[in-house]
C-alpha cells in the first residue's frame, strides 16, 4: 500500500464496492464518474495493493440458526509473542470463533463467537477455550441484540479529514 496514494476517485470506488461489492464494473464506473475499463483497473489496482483485501456476503447467522453470539473477553498468562501469536493461531482453528482481536489493558484479547445454541457454545467454553494453553480468564458476555453493525470504515469522516488538510 505504500506506493499507492489513493486519489478522490480511488475513495469513491472503495466506499461504493463497501456498501455493495456484489455492483457490476459498469454500474461501479457510472456511480464514481469514470468509464469501465479505467474502473476496472482501478478495482484491480487497489487488490493488488490490497486496500481490497476479499468480497464477502453478509450472512444472517439467525437464519441459518446459529442463535447465540457472544464476546469472549481472554486473558492470557503470558504475553510473550510467541505465546500471543500461539493463541491467535489456535483461534483460527475454531470455527466458532468470527473474529479475534488483541488489546491492550485488562484483557488480551476478545472474540466474537457464534454457536447455534448455548449447550454448543458451552462446550465450546469448557472444551477448547478455558482449557486452552496459557488461557488464564475467559469473561463472557452474551449478546441480546445487535443495533448496528456496519464493517469496513466510514469515508465520510475520511473524507472530511481530507477536507480539513487541504
Amino acid at each position: 500500500m505504500a506506493g499507492h496514494k489513493l486519489d478522490e476517485i480511488d475513495r469513491k470506488i472503495l466506499a461504493e464496492l463497501q456498501a455493495d461489492g456484489r455492483m457490476t464494473n459498469v454500474e461501479l464506473a457510472k456511480r464514481v464518474g469514470i468509464s469501465a475499463p479505467p474502473c476496472l483497473r482501478r478495482v484491480r489496482t487497489l487488490e493488488d495493493t490490497g486496500y481490497i483485501k476479499g468480497y464477502h456476503a453478509e450472512v444472517d447467522a439467525r437464519a441459518l440458526s446459529f442463535e447465540v453470539q457472544v464476546f469472549a473477553m481472554v486473558g492470557l498468562v503470558s504475553q510473550a509473542e510467541s505465546d500471543l501469536a500461539a493463541f491467535e493461531d489456535r483461534c483460527q482453528d475454531w470455527p466458532l470463533v468470527r473474529e479475534c482481536h488483541m488489546l491492550n489493558g485488562e484483557v488480551d484479547f476478545v472474540l466474537k463467537c457464534v454457536a447455534p445454541d448455548l449447550s454448543s457454545f458451552q462446550s465450546f467454553l469448557t472444551g477448547h477455550l478455558t482449557s486452552a494453553p496459557n488461557v488464564a480468564s475467559v469473561k463472557t458476555s452474551l449478546v441480546i441484540r445487535c443495533r448496528k453493525d456496519q464493517p469496513g470504515v466510514p469515508f465520510d469522516v475520511l473524507e472530511e479529514r481530507l477536507a480539513q488538510r487541504a
